[in-house]
């Protein structure tokens, strides 16, 4: 059965976000959609949630379809109540005395603890609020739930956890999933959508078969237009070379036979589809400058602690050389920030126990990209690298961030924006050894894929923290475990994976 019936459906916000898009979402649809920053994919979830307007096209809904529509962040207004009452809200009134006991099954359903139901939301922790949201939204016992970004925040227990639930909905529920997780992708839908300025692509496959389809029809479109121009081409030679016989013959046949020679040309031409180049958020650039020493950071049994002094688990001996990109596995709360934040305090000079060799040049960014100064501009963001005016400006266009945007403070700039902002922060530092903490965050699929490239394809060392399944398998060459209050070396990350997904 049909849920949403879309045809040509077309939105434009300054500039076109997709066109003619045409799609049917049924029951049991698990749709993931998939487009980089600032593509559409969350004012289409609006349009199909009836809270935006497309510019053109129409969405028809099944009649008395309900809807659950859990967006990036909580409302202002909802901040102030407690997980458990905003969860409770979304009942209807005339149920809440009878039927308030459905908030404690689906909270249990959601694995919530009970301290944290009482909590108000503008205490918790991002990923926290998101839950609080998505059992606002089951609650009302919906047939389509269209979840935006619904890992942000999240680390790998509690995606697993979400991935689980996902599977054990109704299989007649619909589920339309936004999406710059690849392997939760891969999990969870049966449908990928590719959203674009037009011709939008839909398969029915999850992401990862999806994208090898999408990369096959996109080269099929290349020679098919590169067919289709090479054909005009010929016909343009024959009819240069009838008109020029034509003419010295003075023969009318040959000059008819010339102009629909060039007319089919034409036509050709006009029918001719260029094949689909996707416009990047921004490009993202790395580099390495290199070093000739051995081991850039050294561990020599480092007790690593909380920042109130309880021991958290000892390193053991352990170096990074030119060329490792170490992966820092370790669940939540043992202390992977913590061993970040050590040796980036050594190579600040600001912590001794954490050897590092004199010629490493550090490249630095956090989960919050705390490197970044909301109250700045991107000009003065990159200003301290003596780049120039044009340069810096040409430098930040290329990054996703627009002449317009270059003087507005950055808590302006989307998540994305500041993302790309702080990978080009980083490449101006001409770094030889990268400590990243959650890079992912804000990045669509482009810019990890970007990120991914960069990393390996110049070599660089790094320390990173990631909870992106797919960037810690296709970056990481060593992987360090805190596993039993130690730090212990594992050929590869599946052994945590599995752990923590359960």
């Amino acid at each position: 059965m049909s849920l949403f019936n879309i045809q040509n459906l077309s939105v434009t916000l300054g500039d076109p976000l997709f066109s003619d898009l045409s799609l049917t979402i049924s029951k049991g649809d698990r749709l993931g959609l998939v487009a980089a920053n600032g593509r559409g994919k969350t004012t289409l979830l609006g349009c199909l949630s009836g809270e935006a307007e497309p510019t053109s096209g129409e969405i028809t809904r099944a009649r008395g379809l309900r809807i659950g529509h859990v967006a990036q962040y909580v409302p202002e207004a909802d901040l102030d109540l407690t997980l458990y009452d905003k969860v409770l809200a979304a009942l209807p009134p005339e149920q809440v005395d009878f039927e308030s006991w459905r908030v404690d099954v689906v909270l249990d359903e959601l694995s919530v603890p009970y301290d944290l139901q009482q909590s108000p939301l503008r205490a918790l922790s991002g990923g926290w609020q998101r839950t609080a949201m998505l059992a606002a939204a089951w609650i009302t016992q919906p047939d389509v739930l269209l979840l935006d970004e619904p890992t942000n925040h999240l680390d790998l227990h509690r995606i697993a956890l979400l991935e689980t639930w996902l599977g054990n909905l109704p299989r007649d529920v619909a589920v339309v999933i936004t999406s710059h997780d690849r392997a939760f992708l891969d999990t969870t839908t049966n449908r990928t959508l590719f959203l674009r300025e037009t011709s939008s692509r839909d398969f029915a496959v999850p992401f990862s078969h999806a994208r090898a389809a999408l990369d096959e029809a996109d080269a099929a479109d290349e020679r098919r237009f590169a067919n289709d121009l090479n054909k005009a081409s010929q016909l343009r030679k024959q009819a240069a070379k009838l008109k020029n016989i034509g003419i010295n013959s003075g023969s009318d046949l040959l000059i008819t036979k010339t102009k629909q020679l060039t007319e089919r040309a034409a036509k050709i031409e006009a029918a001719a589809k260029p094949a689909h180049r996707e416009k990047g958020a921004g490009d993202i650039k790395l580099g390495n400058s290199g070093t000739h020493a051995k081991a850039l950071v050294t561990l020599d049994d480092i007790k690593v602690n909380t920042p109130d002094g309880r021991w958290l688990y000892d390193t053991g001996a352990k170096w990074i050389t030119p060329g490792d990109r170490v992966v820092l596995l370790g669940a939540n709360g043992t202390g992977k920030t913590q061993l970040v934040e050590m040796v980036h305090r050594a190579l600040t000079g600001r912590e001794s126990h954490v050897k590092s060799a004199p010629s490493v040049t550090m490249g630095y960014s956090d989960q919050h990209l705390s490197q970044l100064s909301d109250t700045d501009t991107p000009m003065q963001a990159v200003g301290g690298f003596g780049l120039g005016d044009q340069r810096a400006r040409g430098l930040l266009a290329g990054a996703g961030v627009t002449i317009q945007m270059q003087d507005t403070a950055l808590g302006k700039l989307s998540g994305g924006q500041k993302a790309r902002l702080a990978m080009l922060v980083l490449r101006l530092q001409h770094p030889n050894f990268y400590l990243l903490d959650e890079p992912t965050n804000h990045l669509d699929i482009e810019g990890q894929e970007a990120l991914e490239d960069e990393l390996t394809r110049h070599d660089a060392a790094c320390l990173l923290v990631s909870h992106d399944r797919s960037f810690v398998r296709n970056v990481g060459n060593r992987f360090w475990w805190i596993d039993r209050r130690r730090l212990v070396e594992v050929e590869d990350p599946e052994a945590f994976f599995k752990g923590q997904m359960g």
